[in-house]
Formats: C-alpha cells, sequence, structure tokens
C-alpha cells in the first residue's frame, strides 16, 4: 500500500504541483488531496490513475520491511546501457 507521505514525496520529486498532477493522472483536485492526505480514502480506480501516471513518468515506489520510499528513474538516452 502507497502511503499518504509517498504520494506527496513522488510528486514533489517531478516537481510538480498537486493541480498539475491532478490534470495530468485526470482526476480531481479534490481527490488528490485527499489520496495525499494520510486520513482520507479514495476510490481505488483514483489511487490507480494517480500511480500509472507516476510510474509514468520515472517514479518508482519502494517498499520493505525496513519502511518505504520512493525514487526517480531516469530513461536512458538512447536505450544504449553503458559498456
Amino acid at each position: 500500500m502507497i502511503t499518504a507521505r509517498q504520494w506527496r514525496a513522488a510528486r514533489a520529486l517531478l516537481g510538480w504541483t498537486q493541480e498539475t498532477l491532478a490534470d495530468k493522472a485526470l482526476v480531481s483536485l479534490t481527490a488528490l488531496k485527499r489520496l495525499e492526505s494520510a486520513h482520507s480514502a479514495v476510490f481505488e480506480s483514483t489511487e490507480d490513475q494517480v500511480r500509472r501516471t507516476l510510474e509514468a513518468n520515472g517514479i518508482v515506489f519502494l517498499s520493505s520491511d525496513q519502511g518505504e520510499g520512493v525514487m526517480l528513474v531516469r530513461a536512458k538516452v538512447g536505450g544504449h546501457g553503458r559498456t
């Protein structure tokens, strides 16, 4: 389960406002604010839409027995790795 802190951190890593993320994810600003609140519930479809939008823009959600976090990965330029 992605926590409210992870949602906020993911958005911050991209440098997006709540309005920007809501627009890109095609969800209402009110729904996004509820998602980022630790005390509010949202529809699973809203959560899925926001998660897919963030992941499509390089966000990876992390979870382990030691805690949770987020990471921003960058696409490889030209599709070639280093040798």
